[in-house]
């Protein structure tokens, strides 16, 4: 009993059951040691080993044989889609007044901006409180200028009535909130002209006359060839589209690894082909995937993190191949896509889409930050029901703005004395101008392109959909 480990666990009130090390009280996993010991892994920052064991683990860790294996796949380039830091071509066209009427401009802790939290709450602090409201002022000019016609597009189309009525295979995970959003982003996808149900093949001309097709093969111009989820997780909203849409083809696109996936139902489907890539968007190029090379393909993700709904129009529109012809273009391969963006707060100026576009709005690269430190406020509320539209919140800001003379002693004091709607608010309209950015770059690409709320805030707060199709669709 006396031959344990002397290290306390509070939550089990007990010392651990470790037989100690020769020489200390302790086992291995609880002896003290310094932290300056320790380093992270070269291979795999997430875990940490001795400095002097480094050149070991190394030749052993397990993540070791997994990148050695990515890294000799064809479809595998270190950074392709992510972007530059700066862009000279983008700053060169926006005038050198405008960045000097910054509210942030005369900040001088503005250059060594971190991109954590607590660097973007920490330059928030650090500023006037009149900056601050300048600052809040820019955002809601510039909501009310590119944010106008923002549409409600809640859908349920006749396609998912079997995920809709849960008639589908009971080992299948339903969650009725998820559910309500993969059925509304395929329903506006069907909308726009993405894709198209069966039963819309069935009415189409390659029938027998009964209504039927012909064979299952038959031409049918606006079918789905191939499918590409990006932050593809377990894949259920690919499971939803290989349920109701017939779909042929699937690529699902995920770095980490998951149990209870899609895979084995969606293997089990006739004919349906399916693969999934292990690799950061960042580094993935889809002109390489030797499978879906020259054939035409649809893209969609249900809620891509941050910077990953930039990672993944880079990697759809193949940005990195026309840069020297000054952009413009759009994958010939590419019929649509469907991008469901949330946690703008994860956002980095070195991979958002489309700098120039800000930069042309006013909007620096340092007040970017501040923009999607904000954005977190949108989804710290209480969702049980909906928030005003933001578009309506233009009171509640200019409140804001009112109590600058009652004695605030900073930013602050001001910030802790905002209302949750206020901040809501404000958050709202940060994350709407982040979304408009990556509409219009669409758009510039020759995209037909739309930006929808496609479930109530109360399904989920995080509830904007990006959703384009190509002209050739028209």
């Amino acid at each position: 009993m006396e031959n344990r480990c002397k290290f306390w666990l509070p939550k089990k009130k007990r010392f651990c059951a470790n037989v100690p090390l020769t020489e200390s009280v302790f086992c291995g996993n609880h002896t003290p040691r310094s932290d300056s010991q320790w380093i992270p892994c070269p291979i795999d920052p997430s875990h940490s080993v001795l400095e002097e064991n480094l050149e070991g683990h190394l030749r052993r860790c397990p993540l070791l044989k997994q990148v050695e294996s990515l890294t000799h796949q064809p479809f595998y380039q270190k950074g392709i889609n992510a972007g530059k830091e700066e862009d000279q071509q983008e700053i060169e066209t926006v005038s050198s007044t405008r960045l000097e009427d910054s509210a942030l401009a005369d900040d001088p802790k503005s250059e060594a901006f971190g991109y954590i939290l607590s660097e973007m709450k920490r330059t928030v602090y650090s500023m006037s409180v009149p900056d601050f409201y300048k600052l809040i002022e820019k955002i809601e000019s510039v909501h009310k200028s590119i944010c106008k016609d923002i549409q409600e597009s809640y859908k349920v189309p006749e396609a998912c009535g079997m995920w809709v009525k849960r008639e589908v295979d009971r080992k299948l995970p339903f969650q009725e909130k998820h559910v309500m959003q993969q059925v509304s982003i395929l329903g506006n996808m069907e909308d726009f002209g993405v894709i198209k149900s069966s039963i819309a093949k069935e009415r189409a001309d390659c029938d027998d006359g009964d209504g039927f097709p012909v064979r299952d093969d038959c031409d049918y111009s606006n079918g789905v060839p191939a499918v590409v989820e990006f932050g593809a997780g377990r894949g259920y909203l690919t499971q939803m589209l290989a349920d109701c849409y017939g779909i042929k083809r699937v690529f699902l696109v995920e770095r980490k690894s998951y149990k209870l996936k899609a895979d084995r139902s969606l293997r089990q489907k006739e004919s349906l082909i399916l693969q999934r890539l292990r690799i950061d968007i960042e580094d993935l190029n889809l002109n390489a995937v030797e499978s879906l090379r020259g054939g035409p393909f649809i893209s969609i993700g249900k809620h891509l993190c941050g910077p990953a709904t930039d990672l993944t129009l880079r990697c759809c529109l193949g940005e990195q191949s026309n840069q020297s012809n000054g952009g413009g273009c759009v994958n010939p391969n590419l019929r649509g896509l469907a991008i469901a963006t949330c946690c703008h707060h994860l956002c980095q100026w070195k991979h958002y889409i489309n700098k120039k576009y800000l930069l042309e709005l006013g909007i620096t690269k340092e007040e970017f930050h501040v923009i999607i430190w904000f954005t977190s406020w949108a989804v710290d509320a209480d969702h049980g029901t909906d928030l005003p539209d933001v578009t309506d919140c233009g009171f509640h800001l200019e409140s804001i703005g009112k109590k600058q003379s009652h004695g605030d002693n900073g930013v602050e004091d001001v910030v802790r004395n905002m209302k949750a709607v206020e901040r809501a608010a404000l958050g709202f309209m940060c994350k709407q101008i982040i979304d408009m950015g990556r509409l219009m770059w669409m758009k510039e690409h020759g995209l037909e392109a739309q930006f929808v709320k496609y479930v109530p805030s109360s399904v989920s707060p995080e509830n904007h959909l990006l959703i384009a199709r190509s002209t050739n669709l028209s």
